[in-house]
């Protein structure tokens, strides 16, 4: 039975475009058939404790013997890890907060990305599919002041590209404060025409990818 990852991590939740496009996704997703289900996780809504030890970032066998995890939280990490695994492929929602990822985001990444486990030499989810959906505010264009400033597209291209080994496939809309800030409303139109196109993708990749 194929199956959707579908995380949402915008703590926005009337108005955020990250959530409007990854929604469009498993809608697509749905669509293809009653046997393609979606197991959803929303990092805002029902957020992840930031790890409770650094010993978290090691497999149960490389942790030195001072390094003591309760059971608890060894079994939050497995549950977290456990669903990525059974994910035929995954859509992540991750707005731009502050120049990165949302500090939700982050704590649901510091739990998957487990050298001997899922990251480095040992890459179970090696070529999976992984559609990222990054929302900015602003713009970050080649040659203006801000080129750069997107901290968040390139930890989610390390973290689950490079390390996990999976197969990104990255969308990205910006100017999705046009409506809202004074400076940035000579780029609505092209923040709608953008966001229309991102939108006609993800559809098109939900139909194909898996």
């Amino acid at each position: 039975m194929p199956t959707l990852l579908h995380i949402d991590s915008s703590a926005d939740l009337a108005h955020s475009r990250s959530r409007a496009l990854t929604a469009a996704f498993a809608d697509a997703w749905r669509a293809r058939g009653k046997e393609y289900t979606v197991v959803r996780r929303d990092l805002h809504v029902d957020q992840l404790p930031h790890l409770e030890t650094s010993a978290l970032h090691w497999a149960a066998a490389d942790r030195t013997d001072d390094e003591v995890v309760a059971p608890a939280d060894d079994a939050r990490r497995q549950e977290v890890m456990d669903e990525l695994l059974g994910a035929d492929v995954v859509v992540v929602g991750a707005p731009l907060y502050n120049y990165t990822v949302p500090s939700t985001l982050k704590a649901w990444i510091d739990r998957v990305h487990v050298p001997g486990v899922l990251a480095g030499d040992v890459q179970p989810l090696a070529g999976r599919p992984v559609v990222t959906v990054v929302s900015r505010g602003a713009t970050y264009d080649a040659g203006t002041p801000t080129e750069g400033w997107d901290h968040g597209s390139p930890v989610l291209q390390l973290i689950l590209g490079t390390a996990l080994g999976m197969k990104p496939y990255p969308i990205t809309v910006s100017a999705t404060l046009a409506d809202r800030l004074p400076d940035l409303a000579p780029l609505a139109d092209h923040a709608a025409a953008e966001f229309a196109d991102a939108r006609t993708t993800l559809e098109r990749l939900a139909a194909t990818l898996g």
